[in-house]
């Protein structure tokens, strides 16, 4: 199925998506993005259905062609502090706040989403695979969260983040089994090594 480019035709639309709000370690990132109502890319889809490499040139050609776009996180202390669903609403909030065209509409992945000031909204589940600007967002998020996670990997190599991100695969959670917490895991989680469930 191919994505459709807008909504509705009336108002100004800003698709929005997450990354890494099912991750044991890292911050959680959204984007928000306006794009052009002719933009097109063969290769643009969810980030989650979308090879790395793709990504990095789908990142390059969104930043290069969107006529807005703001990524922004919420770090651990905070996640740790209102919970998780609410940081992913934040993150998104931020991302919204930092857009230079303002929208008049938000398109929502999901299917819940606390309102941004006055601006209406619409939730989709799976919106990352129906419409191009909530694609473009998941793929700025990913791409964004991704290389951040590549950095902090180069501090704490032992948890092998520039190949899981963060998510709790099994070597991750045998890592933390064997060399604990650090500063950037998720306290607020149930992180249980042998397990594949966060909460």
């Amino acid at each position: 199925m191919s994505l459709l480019n807008f909504y509705q035709e009336e108002l100004v639309e800003a698709g929005c998506d997450e990354a890494g709000r099912g991750c044991y370690a890292g911050p959680v990132f959204a984007a928000a993005v306006i794009l052009p109502n002719d933009f097109y890319h063969p290769l643009l889809n969810d980030s989650k259905q979308v090879k790395e490499t793709h990504r990095n040139e789908l990142r390059l050609v969104i930043e290069e062609q969107a006529l807005a776009y703001a990524v922004a996180q919420v770090d651990v202390e905070e996640i740790d502090r209102i919970n998780i669903l609410k940081a992913s609403f934040t993150a998104m909030h931020r991302a919204v706040d930092a857009l230079q065209t303002k929208p008049q509409l938000l398109l929502i992945d999901g299917n819940r989403f606390i309102k941004y000031k006055r601006t209406p909204h619409k939730t989709f589940v799976k919106g990352d695979g129906r419409f191009a600007s909530i694609a473009a967002a998941s793929i700025l998020a990913k791409t964004c969260r991704d290389e951040y996670m590549m950095q902090l990997h180069d501090l704490f190599p032992q948890y092998n983040w520039k190949q899981n991100k963060g998510y709790g695969t099994e070597e991750h959670r045998k890592a933390i089994e064997q060399f604990g917490l650090c500063e950037h895991h998720r306290k607020s989680f149930d992180i249980k090594p042998q397990h594949n469930l966060l909460f």
